[in-house]
């Protein structure tokens, strides 16, 4: 990539960031001096976080086309965008793939893959000039490990995770040639507020038993902490793909209930 002054004001806008992996990498990124532009649906939430980082904020329902157009003007308003993280997103019930409600699916693939599309669309232009300001400009999507390998209960989650993956690598390549980074940080197993009491439908009985047990999950702030890495790295380095799991998380079908420990030799 062509070597470039870096700009005085880094921008960054941040989508789910009303909690979780969002709300986490918009602190993180306004700690580091970047002007943070927060986007999510929960006006509340993010004067919460506006208060604390001094990020600007958007209420918007990134599945509304209509909200995505008030978010990129917005956008242009403020001057070049030098990365988006496409964090929004979520999954919805458990159900067998021969059960599963279809409406449930759609809403999946809207949360998760539709409005990482349109963001993208829209954000582009943005993220073009600030590419050609900084010499480098950065899309970086929240994806899972569930997009890898698919598990039981967890096909409408699954689907929607695979899809995105396909569309990020599909949009590196139409982006090749231009300082321009698709990065997708999939991560596995990751405790958070809301993400599982809200697939559970409220029942924190069944977030306790997910979480029982095991030492140390991925929490927020540890998922941030790689979004933000790979945005500050090198104009020259992409991280195409990071997949990360707490240590007691080997696989998707590999989980430890019990406390880590050194076995004898």
């Amino acid at each position: 990539m062509t070597a470039a002054a870096q700009p005085s004001t880094l921008r960054a806008v941040v989508t789910g960031a009303s909690s979780g992996i969002g709300a986490a990498t918009a602190r993180r990124l306004a700690a580091r001096g970047w002007h943070v532009t927060a986007v999510a649906r929960r006006a509340d939430r993010l004067a919460a976080l506006a208060a604390e980082t001094g990020c600007a904020i958007v209420v918007a329902d990134l599945t509304q086309q209509a909200d995505v157009d008030a978010l990129a003007e917005q956008v242009r308003a403020t001057g070049p965008l030098h990365a988006l993280v496409a964090n929004a997103g979520g999954a919805i019930g458990t159900d067998p793939v021969a059960t599963a409600s279809a409406d449930d699916l759609l809403a999946m693939f809207e949360l998760n893959v539709l409005t990482a599309q349109r963001s993208i669309k829209a954000l582009l232009p943005a993220l073009r000039q600030g590419a050609a300001e900084r010499g480098s400009g950065d899309i970086v999507a929240v994806t899972s490990t569930a997009g890898q390998v698919s598990y039981e209960g967890g096909g409408g989650y699954n689907a929607a995770k695979f899809a995105l993956r396909g569309l990020l690598g599909a949009l590196r390549l139409e982006l090749a040639g231009e300082p321009l980074r698709v990065v997708q940080i999939a991560p596995g197993m990751v405790k958070t507020d809301e993400f599982a009491l809200k697939r559970f439908g409220g029942e924190a009985a069944k977030v306790e038993a997910l979480y029982a047990g095991v030492e140390h999950p991925l929490v927020a702030d540890d998922v941030a902490e790689a979004i933000v890495h790979a945005i500050e790295l090198p104009s020259h380095v992409n991280l195409d793909e990071v997949t990360m799991r707490p240590v007691a998380q080997a696989a998707q079908h590999k989980l430890v209930r019990e406390p880590l420990r050194v076995r004898e030799s």
